[in-house]
């Protein structure tokens, strides 16, 4: 597992050098999928929008396939400087736990596999998906549950970090971009007029004042506020983009409920103020319960690792949503997601691919 594990971190690092921002994951999809193909996958294709799919042919082409994904985006916009340092405990970059090992992993299995000259009953398709990140609102991964339903064995989504996690539950999240308008003007010869910007602000005021109940855990986010065109003028144009999270989709449901109202009630006679809903993940899960649970719950306790059962936002959202058989689990450890100064543990990565591995043949009842 050594040499596997020093090979995995040297593709981790080539995938993390590729630029993948969501919605121009382009680059990074090009290249996995050339190595898919030097792997000899079979049935190697790009997708409608841009997820990248090969198949490890079955002993059983009639057999309910077993479908892993890994995203391919990252958070990190387009010029950001992708440096990394690697020592014998960790390798650091940006987006490099998530999920540039993530991607990697779906390669690793196939050595793997193919190490152990393991024969599958069925099909094992991997699928490297697009938009997973912020306003990508899932959508690779909504076309991967389009193609493949419920005929499936189980979907398996593959994070590079939260080793010894298992996501069984989905986090619901609703998205809006704000906007508010104006007829602005000059900050001296117009002084009363209402600003976009000073209306926006009010409304954030209200927004953060609304209660939010700690079980279920639900959480409220202004991410973004721009607006405005000089110190000297009075905002015409203003907007703010809103992250709203639940563990209960009703309460989220509520919440925006709230917030619709809290935007109508912003408006008056020289201001408008519109909320856009810009994304939606739905809610789901499967219990704790669940044969796949318990399976990969095994798994991570044949590592030595006691398993965490928890809810998130990932690929698996689409699959838990429409009741389709899924898990999350993770490769590795680390920390510092979604930041330049992200990292992974190396030494955990060997556990990490062995519960991997070990939960594949497992859901094919290979022990």
């Amino acid at each position: 597992m050594d040499a596997t594990v020093e090979r995995l971190l040297d593709l981790t690092i080539r995938i993390q050098q590729i630029p993948a921002p969501t919605f121009d994951e382009r680059a990074r999809a090009e290249f996995v999928r050339s190595l898919f193909v030097a792997e000899g996958l079979s049935d190697v294709s790009t997708d409608e929008v841009g997820n990248v799919l090969g198949r490890i042919p079955g002993d059983d082409g009639t057999a309910a396939p077993l479908v892993i994904c890994a995203h391919l985006d990252t958070v990190f916009p387009a010029g950001t400087n992708l440096r990394f340092a690697r020592s014998a405990e960790r390798v650091a970059g940006p987006g490099i736990g998530d999920n540039a090992l993530g991607v990697a992993g779906l390669l690793g299995l196939v050595w793997l596999l193919r190490e152990r000259d393991v024969r599958l009953p069925g099909d094992l398709w991997l699928a490297a998906t697009v938009g997973e990140e912020g306003l990508g609102d899932l959508h690779g991964m909504r076309a991967v549950a389009d193609r493949f339903g419920a005929d499936v064995r189980a979907y398996l989504i593959l994070e590079g970090m939260a080793l010894g996690h298992v996501y069984h539950r989905a986090l619901g999240v609703r998205r809006y971009r704000i906007h508010a308008r104006t007829a602005g003007g000059h900050s001296w010869s117009d002084h009363g007029r209402p600003s976009a910007v000073h209306e926006l602000s009010a409304l954030v005021t209200k927004l953060t004042a609304l209660h939010l109940p700690a079980r279920p855990r639900t959480t409220l986010n202004v991410g973004t506020f721009s607006g405005g065109t000089t110190v000297n003028t009075i905002a015409a144009r203003a907007y703010l983009e809103l992250d709203l999270r639940s563990e209960d989709a009703g309460t989220l449901t509520e919440l925006a409920r709230d917030v619709e109202a809290l935007v109508e009630t912003a408006n008056g006679p020289e201001v408008r103020v519109e909320a856009e809903e810009i994304g939606s993940r739905p809610a789901g899960g499967i219990p704790a319960t669940h044969p796949l649970v318990r399976l990969a719950e095994d798994c991570l306790r044949e590592q030595g690792l006691e398993p965490v059962l928890t809810i998130g936002s990932t690929d698996a959202n689409i699959p838990f949503s429409r009741g389709y058989p899924a898990v999350c689990l993770g490769l590795t450890t680390g920390g510092g997601a979604h930041t330049v100064d992200e990292f992974i543990h190396t030494r955990p990565l060997g556990q990490g691919m062995a519960q991997f591995l070990d939960f594949v043949l497992r859901v094919w009842g290979i022990d």
